[in-house]
């Protein structure tokens, strides 16, 4: 392939384009790609759509504008978007498919970082660090012998949806010797024994686990889907985390169950809305852990995402299938 065939262009936040693209993938980009503009925001694009006319790539991350009808006929040799971050849904419209645009994101890359924090969050659950911790700064002493937790081998860890992130934490935690049921009605049995988990009902998955992770994507379907109902079945000192999207949650009946099972501990890196209100009673609660929604590619972890992108444009320069093309009947079901 001789450099510089195609024209493209950069379109996303000045911040995202900073973090996602280093010096080695713009490097490579630009042997083969003529970016013939400077590098765009939604903003800027806006002021000037004339820029989109002779685009056959764009590269992008957070910040990808919204593309709609007037957004589209403004490019109107459009071939691929290569988006260097996670989810698509803020920016995808059904024009992008009646056009036959290709889609690929680094939702992969960016599902590493989360199953390696929801990693390190189960252990150190399984290990009662957030509630011996609470007790000691009470009590200003500990006694060993009172120390709780089931630890890590032969305990049991739930898992809410089977996505991209948790698969890849199912692999993470095999080396363990835990048991790890999952709730998930999209996935096959087949695929449930090559990642060596128990399928079960939700209900179950909250009765049975030492720790519940949840990974499922926000649709209509499962928003409000966590009730209080299944926090308060769960197993004394059993440790409830969210990374997925908080209204996934009923927050309000996730307090009411905190407040009366001091015993068990929510670790949230998401609310809804983000941050909690300044009343929310999520500040309050001594067995409630609030993260700023960090579990995500962050620092040096963002670079993973524009090596993604970079490995989709070899592959579509080469006229290979793109390993990341998201499809029009997989986005109903993606975070």
């Amino acid at each position: 392939m001789t450099p510089k065939q195609i024209k493209g262009l950069f379109i996303l936040h000045k911040t995202a384009y900073d973090k996602i693209y280093g010096e080695k993938e713009l490097s490579q980009i630009s042997r083969y790609v003529d970016i013939y503009a400077p590098v765009q925001t939604p903003e800027s694009i806006m002021k000037n759509p004339a820029l989109l006319n002779d685009a056959e790539v764009i590269f992008s991350g957070w910040g990808m504008p919204k593309m709609d009808g007037e957004f589209l006929d403004s490019a109107p040799n459009l071939k691929v978007v290569f988006y260097g971050s996670g989810t698509v849904k803020y920016f995808i419209t059904d024009e992008v498919w009646d056009r036959n645009i290709k889609i690929t994101s680094a939702f992969a890359a960016n599902a590493i970082p989360v199953a390696e924090f929801a990693l390190g969050q189960i252990i150190l659950s399984l290990k009662s660090v957030w509630h011996h911790s609470r007790d000691i700064r009470q009590q200003r002493t500990f006694e060993r012998s009172r120390c709780l937790g089931p630890g890590m081998y032969g305990s049991t860890v739930g898992l809410i949806s089977l996505g991209m992130i948790a698969q890849h934490l199912c692999s993470l935690l095999k080396p363990f010797n835990v048991k790890v049921l999952a709730y998930d009605p999209y996935i096959d049995r087949q695929t449930a024994g090559r990642l060596n988990v128990e399928m079960c009902s939700l209900d179950d998955v909250f009765r049975l686990s030492d720790v519940v992770s949840l990974h499922a994507p926000l649709s209509d379907q499962t928003i409000g889907m966590i009730q209080g109902r299944h926090l308060s079945m769960m197993k004394p000192y059993a440790t409830f985390i969210n990374t997925a999207r908080g209204a996934i949650v009923r927050e309000d009946e996730l307090t009411e169950v905190l407040a009366k099972r001091p015993d068990l501990t929510a670790l949230l890196d998401v609310t809804d809305p983000e941050p909690p209100h300044e009343t929310s009673a999520l500040y309050d609660l001594e067995n409630v852990i609030l993260t700023p929604h960090i579990a995500g590619s962050m620092g040096n972890e963002c670079m993973r995402m524009g090596e993604y992108m970079l490995q989709e444009l070899m592959l579509y320069l080469s006229h290979k299938p793109l390993k990341w093309e998201i499809r029009k009947h997989e986005i109903g079901i993606m975070a």
